[in-house]
């Protein structure tokens, strides 16, 4: 082949430092738009960013020149060094160092959507370490529980 054309979805999910101060409300919807300006910068095409105070949740479409680790990394730093410039407040916000990223057909992309939107709601029931292990368990993901919990 000539090109190479790829169309990638994935679902990312990262979760803030133990210690780490929570993401506010206030903070949040202009967060998710760095995020999703740091995506563009990568090549890719966010679809959706959303999350509680503790965690985010990303649907995207990946680049065909970006590894998903490097994506997770940009997003991360850029995302924290920029969070730590609006207040005070987040001057020891950090994420932790590990993510998920979980593949995602065409056929549940718009269940994934509705998910992610709803990540108030759903936290209402689920905690987030039984929501990650559910993803791990449901993509048959080996883990050591004493390693995905720790910073």
């Amino acid at each position: 082949m000539s090109q190479s054309l790829s169309k990638l979805y994935v679902h990312i999910v990262f979760h803030i430092k133990i210690n780490a101060v929570e993401i506010r409300d206030a903070e949040k919807q202009r967060l998710y738009a760095y995020m999703g300006s740091v995506i563009k910068s990568n090549e890719s095409i966010p679809i959706l960013i959303n999350g509680t105070g503790d965690h985010v949740h990303i649907l995207c479409v990946m680049s065909k020149n970006i590894a998903l680790s490097k994506l997770v990394e940009e997003i991360k730093r850029h995302s924290s060094r920029w969070i730590k410039t609006m207040d005070e407040y987040y001057a020891s916000f950090a994420w932790q160092g590990g993510y998920g990223g979980f593949s995602v057909s065409p056929s549940v992309h718009d269940r994934t959507k509705r998910y992610i939107e709803n990540q108030e709601e759903h936290h209402r029931k689920k905690t987030f370490k039984e929501e990650y292990q559910l993803f791990l368990d449901e993509y048959g993901i080996d883990y050591d529980d004493k390693y995905v919990w720790n910073d």
